[in-house]
């Protein structure tokens, strides 16, 4: 007997708010199905808002509500059960974050969570990576966010350890991350992996997708630190215009893409990994795995 359900994840985040609905399907003696049947990503960029004056402007609440607004109306075409909003770096900086989340629950009817640093690196870690991970192997989990940038190590199929930093593409671009910020994600990266031989990473985020289907490799095959090495100065080489006429990038990625690339390439020499897999996944896949398991335990 098949059974299906219909789940939304929505992710507001420091550059982009995204909504996911996710189709599972279950049948009996069969490993649960999760696919992707929606994403619709706008990119707000709350970040640019909170990191530099302490509190979401007037004109981009007004645009959260909208946008809150047209997510309800879409989950409602595809039918979705259960969904659950989480709000990450920017909304928990942000001195009118709850009186927003208040607004928005009062005008679209979407209820938001607005959760802390290690709990985004905790839903991120229950993504379902058993696909990708081996038993025998080792790897640095690296998310990157624009407020934030999100790490879980693994170990023979284990999570032995998570860190969440405030250091994200928004923030680097606004030249917010303070020096010890980042001196002190080098040194966790760095003393977290030290006892590990043969790591490699595993990206999330928008914006290694984005290097991902440029580089035209199979769907499972990772990328290598010389060709990431190499890409960062290709990009550092085209002006914020060049890269959008010519590298074919988004207006709001042409930008957001160079700080990105500089904490993938970091984390790996830190590391001291060669490989890097994208399995494009994040705190949206996340969150319906989430709802999954806790829709499961209710039942038993």
């Amino acid at each position: 007997m098949i059974k299906q359900r219909t789940y939304a994840a929505i992710d507001i985040g420091s550059n982009a708010v995204r909504l996911l609905v996710s189709t599972i399907t279950e049948k009996e003696g069969m490993e649960t199905n999760f696919r992707k049947t929606s994403l619709v990503r706008v990119p707000i960029r709350l970040g640019v808002d909170v990191f530099l004056k302490k509190k979401v402007s007037d004109k981009n609440t007004t645009r959260m509500i909208d946008t809150m607004h047209a997510f309800n109306l879409l989950m409602k075409s595809h039918g979705v059960e259960k969904y659950k909003a989480c709000a990450t770096s920017a909304m928990r900086e942000a001195s009118n974050g709850n009186e927003i989340t208040n607004i928005i629950k009062e005008k679209s009817g979407i209820d938001i969570e607005i959760i802390d640093g290690s709990h985004e690196a905790a839903i991120i870690a229950a993504t379902d990576l058993h696909a990708l991970i081996q038993n025998d192997c080792n790897y640095l989990y690296v998310d990157v966010g624009g407020g934030s940038t999100e790490y879980t190590m693994y170990s023979n199929g284990k999570t032995i350890t998570s860190r969440s930093f405030k250091v994200g593409t928004v923030r680097m671009m606004e030249d917010l991350v303070e020096h010890r910020t980042w001196e002190e994600m080098r040194e966790w990266v760095k003393e977290t992996t030290h006892d590990f031989d043969n790591i490699d990473l595993i990206g999330s985020g928008g914006n290694i997708n984005n290097i991902f289907k440029t580089s035209g490799k199979k769907e499972g095959k990772p990328l290598s630190l010389k060709y990431l090495k190499d890409y960062d100065e290709k990009l550092n080489s085209y002006t914020y215009e060049e890269r959008i006429t010519e590298l074919d990038l988004k207006n709001d990625r042409a930008d957001v893409i160079i700080p990105a690339t500089k904490i993938y390439v970091n984390s790996m020499k830190w590391a001291k990994a060669n490989w890097i897999h994208v399995p494009k996944i994040g705190l949206a896949d996340g969150i319906i795995k989430s709802l999954y398991n806790e829709s499961r335990r209710k039942k038993s």
